[in-house]
């Protein structure tokens, strides 16, 4: 077969993409040539979509087409000049090249070396059959229609965006009213109608534009519409007589534009008028109310549940809160008059998505800092539409909801922090109270360093109160150290698991007494559940060090001693419980003053036996013990920069403080009862026998001394993290980066320290506990998820043994065929605060409006199990 045959049968198969890609060339160069024309005839058209041309006069009208006209003409001459029609060769380049080694003109070539050798012209047959194969298999060019080379500016996509907004928002019957502007069209417009006119409802409604000349004689429109009407011949022949408004119509105007106030008629008189009733529909005012008590939650947050409705939707709210004078206890300092305070204003949550015609939402908030906290106040829910109506609930009365301190010294600084904000001319007299409260503080304060914080305060109170007046920021920066003092000793940082459960009894005591909401009560009750689970683990781990605490125990003192699992104190503990919820409150209390007293003699029982610790308990117990051993360090460091900076007022103290527990966090006292060349059991941890609590020592080198106990505790984490067990998961992980994060505290609070910067020590020594902390609680959690997991497969192998099933939640199905188990499911002390948490998200998800109805309907159920 010769070249000219291949060649030509080739081009044969490939006549279908050449012509797409001669076609692709055509569609290129036109709109790189035709873009202006195009581009002022898509704006053109939107203009008119719009009815811009109702909107302006005549003359604007055609100055606006003229102008256009020029340049449609411009983009017309500028495309023919720079059109050019492809041919078919250059079609088939452009195909030649989208293919490897344009076989296309392969084929046209002819051989010149090696003609007349068998050998060569084989090679060169081959070579085109290739050729010829490869070009069979194209496929037509896709054209480049951009034309950003040319247009610059981008003027072709303004263009587009005006049509696409007309067509949105405009029509394109529209189109047609610029007929009427030409000269002489009053006789082609005779035969058809003389007139055109639109109803718009507002916006906000989401209803559609009305068109007149559809409408029946009676129509029914929102309050706030528009009504267009457009004339058409010759002038006066049509005139808009209407009175719905008061605005008063152009004579002679082609467009006439005016809203409707009120109910009435509209009209067009003339030939081929027609009269309309219109009523319109009034807007609603929104609607708005508290569905339920205002109440604190368990992070004692204010909460208000409310409901709202509007015919088209809520646009905005807000809750004021203003203090009611006339229901406040006025005595103590409340009696002078209160200084003048703006209300709260608290935005109402909307739906994000979703209607928001009619829906119910909760209002949240954390008051508790706000001077009203707790205090009888009234609330107005208020609510405004689209329209820029606003719905006004009833004045309601309650208590603003926030959170209560159950600590009687607690409660007694928010009490003069609540003064000092009422009115700051108190200060006299919460100097004086504060004076009283601290005269003997033996067993009041639990901490050096929450004794010497009030000290500190009380004397700068004292100092500026006797010369000036308190300024807004001195009053500010004192009821924001009041409130922090109060956190301290409510919620302050108690290492001994029995100084915990103590507390934590006497709190749950206090809010018995006071009254206490049932979510408080179950807080409290959660804080007393895991305080004596420590305590509990605490007393195991003694018992397990001492093995022979049974034998040395007299046969007496064995009669009396009480054993109780941990099945009976959970039992005791849920009795409790259950009578508050009842409200029982004096058998509540009688039943935990047992319980307390029976705490006092408990023995834990260990099984059958003894259990020696394990090395994950041994481990928790040493870094509890450098917690502890770093919170005396950071007490020490706080006392020796209050020497620094007012050492004749510490000095007066000090001798105070040597008949008082110098380290109540641990429930020990020493000082006038300790025996000479005895050391205090309350002494600080490093501290040498006859070292004052000040810190300092005769001989000087008080910084360094504490540098040195600070690398010596260094030392000692350094050692544990070395001798860890073995953790797995998430949680193991977690407690080995906050041990490393502890020993780089650790180190920056040496450094500190040997350069003199107590300040800087006392923050470092702070972020290292809270890292102990952080370890102590996730390698926690990393033992409890291995004793699970130990648990389940001891009870798996169990029940295979025995021939048992299991349910689907691991539990034995027990010897008499009844489902159930007396072995807890979950037994670690997370559990009451994880169902805590699990409560809180229900409720969050099942109040968020733009969840399926099916999904909120199942977690409103699962909320009635709890």
């Amino acid at each position: 077969m010769t070249d000219r045959s291949i060649l030509a049968q080739t081009l044969t198969r490939v006549a279908r993409p050449l012509a797409l890609t001669r076609a692709g060339l055509v569609a290129e160069r036109a709109a790189r040539a035709f873009w202006p024309l195009w581009s002022v005839l898509i704006l053109t058209l939107g203009l008119l979509m719009l009815g811009v041309q109702d909107l302006v006069r005549v003359e604007a009208v055609w100055a606006a087409g003229a102008v256009l006209a020029v340049l449609a003409l411009g983009g017309l001459v500028y495309g023919a000049r720079m059109f050019r029609w492809p041919s078919r060769e250059e079609a088939l380049l452009r195909l030649d090249a989208s293919l490897t080694g344009r076989p296309l003109q392969t084929l046209r070539d002819a051989q010149t070396v090696g003609a007349g050798d068998l050998g060569s012209e084989r090679l060169w047959a081959a070579h085109q059959a290739r050729m010829a194969e490869r070009a069979a298999q194209a496929r037509a060019v896709e054209p480049d229609l951009r034309v950003s080379s040319r247009d610059r500016f981008g003027l072709r996509f303004v263009a587009l965006t005006i049509l696409m907004v007309s067509v949105l928002f405009g029509s394109v019957w529209r189109v047609g009213s610029v007929t009427g502007m030409a000269p002489g069209a009053g006789a082609a417009l005779a035969a058809g109608p003389s007139w055109e006119g639109w109803i718009a409802p507002p916006l906000y409604t989401g209803l559609p534009v009305l068109y007149l000349a559809d409408l029946d004689d009676e129509i029914r429109v929102p309050q706030g519409s528009k009504a267009t009407i457009r004339l058409y011949g010759e002038v006066g022949a049509l005139a808009v007589e209407q009175n719905v408004t008061d605005t008063p119509a152009e004579d002679g105007a082609i467009a006439q534009v005016f809203p409707l106030d009120r109910d009435g008629q509209i009209a067009i008189t003339g030939p081929g008028g027609e009269a309309w009733q219109a009523a319109l529909t009034p807007d609603a005012v929104p609607q708005v109310s508290a569905t339920g008590p205002a109440r604190a939650s368990l992070r004692g947050e204010f909460q208000l549940p409310f409901q709202a409705s509007d015919d088209h939707g809520i646009e905005m709210g807000e809750a004021e809160i203003t203090l009611d004078l006339s229901r406040v206890d006025r005595r103590y300092g409340l009696t002078i008059d209160p200084e003048p305070r703006e209300a709260i204003r608290l935005p109402l949550p909307l739906p994000i998505a979703g209607d928001r015609t009619a829906f119910s939402q909760e209002l949240i908030d954390d008051l508790s800092e706000h001077p009203y906290a707790n205090m009888p106040v009234t609330i107005v829910l208020r609510a405004t539409d689209a329209a820029g109506q606003t719905g006004v609930s009833e004045r309601f009365e309650t208590e603003l909801a926030a959170r209560r301190f159950f600590d009687p010294l607690a409660a007694t600084l928010i009490e003069q922090r609540r003064d000092l904000l009422w009115n700051r001319d108190n200060v006299r007299r919460i100097v004086q109270v504060m004076k009283a409260v601290s005269w003997q503080p033996e067993g009041l304060f639990r901490s050096d360093t929450a004794y010497l914080r009030m000290r500190v305060l009380l004397r700068r109170m004292d100092t500026v109160s006797r010369y000036t007046r308190l300024s807004d920021a001195q009053v500010e920066d004192m009821a924001q150290a009041l409130w922090d003092l109060a956190l301290l000793i409510e919620d302050g940082d108690l290492d001994d698991a029995r100084e915990r459960m103590q507390r934590a009894q006497e709190r749950l005591s206090e809010a018995m007494k006071n009254g206490a909401t049932n979510e408080e009560i179950a807080r409290l009750m959660q804080e007393l559940r895991d305080a004596t689970q420590d305590y509990m683990r605490q007393l195991s781990r003694e018992a397990a060090e001492d093995g022979q605490m049974g034998e040395e125990l007299s046969a007496e003192q064995m009669e009396n001693a009480m054993r109780l699992g941990q099945d009976d104190l959970q039992a005791m503990m849920d009795r409790i419980q259950e009578l508050m919820e009842q409200g029982r409150m004096a058998e509540a209390q009688q039943a935990l003053e047992e319980l307390q007293r029976m705490m006092e003699n408990m023995r834990v029982t260990q099984g059958q036996g003894g259990q020696q610790q394990s090395p994950g308990q041994q481990a928790m117990e040493g870094l509890s013990e450098t917690l502890r051993d770093q919170q005396g360090l950071s007490d020490q460091a706080f006392r020796d920069l209050q020497e620094q900076f007012n050492p004749n007022a510490n000095r007066g103290e000090s001798q105070q403080n040597q008949g008082r527990s110098g380290n109540q966090g641990q429930g020990q006292q020493h000082g006038q009862g300790q025996q000479p060349g005895q050391q205090g059991q309350g002494q600080q941890p490093g501290q040498q026998p006859g070292q004052q609590p000040g810190g300092s020592q005769s001989g000087g080198g008080m910084e360094g001394d504490l540098a040195n106990r600070q690398q010596a505790l260094r030392d000692e984490l350094n050692r544990q993290r070395g001798n860890l067990p073995g953790m797995s998961g998430e949680a193991g992980q977690a407690a080995r980066e906050a041990l490393e994060r502890a020993e780089r505290a650790m180190r920056g609070a040496e450094d500190a320290l040997r350069s003199d910067d107590l300040a800087e020590a006392i923050d470092q020594q702070a972020e290292a506990m809270d890292a102990l902390r952080d370890g102590i609680r996730n390698m926690g959690e990393a033992m409890a998820e291995e004793q699970r997991q130990a648990g389940s497969q001891q009870g798996q192998a169990q029940g295979n043994a025995g021939g048992e099933q299991n349910d689907p939640l691991g539990r034995n199905a027990g010897t008499s065929g009844e489902m159930g188990s007396q072995r807890d499911m979950l037994q670690d002390r997370d559990v009451y605060r994880r169902a805590l948490e699990l409560e809180e998200e229900l409720r969050r998800r099942s109040g968020e409006g733009d969840r399926p109805e099916v999904e909120r309907d199942y977690l409103k159920r699962l909320l009635e199990r709890f």
